[in-house]
């Protein structure tokens, strides 16, 4: 499926290529990393699998905070502008990044659409990556803060069968609540349990983007993460 990480069908990429592609790519992550601290702007990498309910999110977060804030938005997959272009009927200015074959934005796809896009300064900068679980949480974007969506209809398992996604993940948003009373056999306490075992530190936020429950405590996150970024951008310089 991915002609950069050789995870798919394409054939085994040596050991040696893949280092040296994760090497350049941190190089960049730096470069965009660089750039978002000096204009203010805290970076959310947002992750998850394919119908997790990540646009979904966006699209309420935005209409929460476009009044009130600078927002930005790029939206990656392999192929369409949908994700895109309901983000942008939500009022959250968007730039699709279409990747093709590969299964997961990298620092340099996030690069040449930052000059590509016409984004003033802005307060937050989402970058919803594809839908996967594996491969975004590997290459290093330049964010600030991993967001990875969950939703209660993948089970309670998810964070045992796919550690390394959540052990990257700063917050853990637990979408589409509303439909647990017809899901029986998804208990939060479980799911809450297994990111206990894979999150250093474990941070789970249930929410509903269609109701609007738990929207709240995500905005409070988000903007204590800003105010973190400020803090740092207004620090003293070295020496």
């Amino acid at each position: 499926m991915c002609d950069t990480c050789g995870c798919g069908d394409s054939g085994i990429v040596p050991l040696e290529v893949q280092e040296r592609i994760l090497q350049d790519n941190e190089a960049t992550a730096h470069h965009n990393r660089d750039g978002f601290v000096k204009k203010g702007t805290l970076a959310v990498n947002v992750m998850g699998s394919p119908g997790s309910g990540k646009t979904a999110l966006l699209e309420r977060t935005a209409q929460a905070l476009s009044d009130k804030l600078r927002l930005g938005a790029l939206a990656g997959d392999l192929e369409t502008e949908n994700d895109a272009d309901r983000l942008r009927g939500a009022g959250l200015p968007s730039w699709p990044i279409t990747t093709g074959s590969a299964c997961h934005l990298d620092a340099a796809l996030v690069h040449k659409a930052l000059h590509d896009a016409p984004m003033a300064d802005l307060d937050y900068l989402f970058i919803e990556n594809v839908g996967n679980l594996v491969c975004p949480a590997v290459y290093d974007l330049g964010q600030a803060v991993n967001a990875v969506v969950l939703s209660v209809t993948e089970g309670e398992d998810k964070p045992l069968k796919y550690p390394v996604m959540f052990r990257k993940a700063d917050v853990v948003l637990l979408s589409k609540i509303d439909l647990l009373p017809h899901l029986p056999q998804v208990r939060v306490a479980v799911i809450e349990e297994a990111l206990g075992r894979v999150m250093p530190e474990p941070v789970l936020l249930p929410l509903s983007s269609s109701t609007g429950e738990g929207i709240g405590s995500w905005l409070e996150w988000l903007e204590e993460r800003r105010r973190q970024l400020r803090n740092v951008g207004d620090g003293p310089s070295p020496g």
